[in-house]
């Protein structure tokens, strides 16, 4: 399968800590790393690992952080043909914090990320993918936010599969105007707290009754140790976590999960059984340290299945 993936572009600066500081506090860190990141790169590198070819949208600046955020995707044969060049605005960073059990604080530094230029897409980039895989990050702001919308136009007019998976910092940052940017996706994906954050509901069930109302009846949402919940026109389903030890850092988790359940969906699963293999998924990508530390191979979801 042909995947046209859109998202953000970064390195990923990893903190290991005993607990978050307090402010004004300052504490040592067990260990501390430079790893490749961002959405947009992540979703590329999990669904090439995969064996598809994958295109990637995004922007990076002229310096060093570039090389590194983009050392994965190429390791693993993503196709950066629609890649950015900004010659004013370093790559996009983000500095994570985490703690023992894997939990993480963040900070991101937007960078050159935001400012993908929408005058160099064409739709005719989408003639060559069979499913456009989009970062919510992308709808936040500036030029990125009108390439993300003619990428979604071109998308829908060819009738493609749109998997968009939410962000937490894009729902805190653009909110319910998300919605009106996605509605006619195939899948919306997010996990429990950008749920909630959404639609401005206090449990599961309103926040899905919600999105429901404003027309998006295909969610898959992560809910932490739970596992997660797969809704479709038909009903809901709890689909409980694999349980694997040695978690180490669960950035890149989510992405994971979504990168496994579109590629679950193209080839031809069930959403149900899409889901469970995207829960082995996050689950394996949290034993990895960054956010492409430990990416999937279909040898992984071929155990899970037998």
């Amino acid at each position: 399968m042909r995947f046209f993936v859109l998202g953000d572009i970064s390195v990923d600066l990893l903190f290991f800590l005993e607990r978050i500081p307090e402010p004004g506090e300052e504490v040592p860190s067990r260990r501390a790393l430079m790893k490749p990141g961002g959405a947009g790169g992540t979703l590329a590198a999990q669904l090439a690992s995969l064996g598809h070819r994958v295109f990637l949208a995004g922007r990076v600046g002229k310096d060093p952080f570039a090389e590194l955020a983009l050392s994965r995707v190429r390791e693993v044969g993503v196709d950066l043909r629609y890649l950015q060049e900004d010659p004013d605005h370093t790559t996009s960073s983000v500095l994570i914090l985490v703690v023992p059990g894997g939990e993480r604080a963040m900070v991101s530094a937007e960078g050159a990320s935001r400012h993908l230029d929408p005058s160099l897409f064409k739709p005719r980039f989408l003639d060559q993918a069979d499913a456009v895989v989009l970062s919510a990050y992308a709808l936040v702001g500036g030029p990125s936010r009108s390439y993300a919308v003619a990428v979604l136009e071109a998308a829908r007019k060819r009738e493609l599969p749109i998997f968009a998976d939410l962000g937490t910092g894009a729902v805190r940052a653009a909110g319910a105007e998300l919605l009106k940017y996605l509605r006619g996706v195939s899948w919306l994906l997010m996990n429990q707290a950008e749920l909630l954050a959404l639609t401005g509901a206090t449990s599961l069930s309103q926040g899905v009754a919600r999105l429901r109302a404003e027309g998006f009846s295909h969610l898959a949402i992560k809910v932490g140790a739970m596992g997660s919940i797969v809704v479709t026109p038909e009903g809901e389903e709890l689909l409980e976590p694999f349980p694997i030890e040695d978690i180490v850092d669960s950035t890149g988790a989510g992405d994971a999960y979504t990168a496994v359940f579109a590629h679950a969906i193209l080839e031809g699963k069930s959403p149900i059984e899409a889901g469970r293999l995207a829960n082995l998924a996050g689950a394996l990508a949290a034993t990895g340290l960054g956010a492409q530390g430990r990416l999937i191979r279909l040898e992984d979801l071929e155990v899970a299945a037998g």
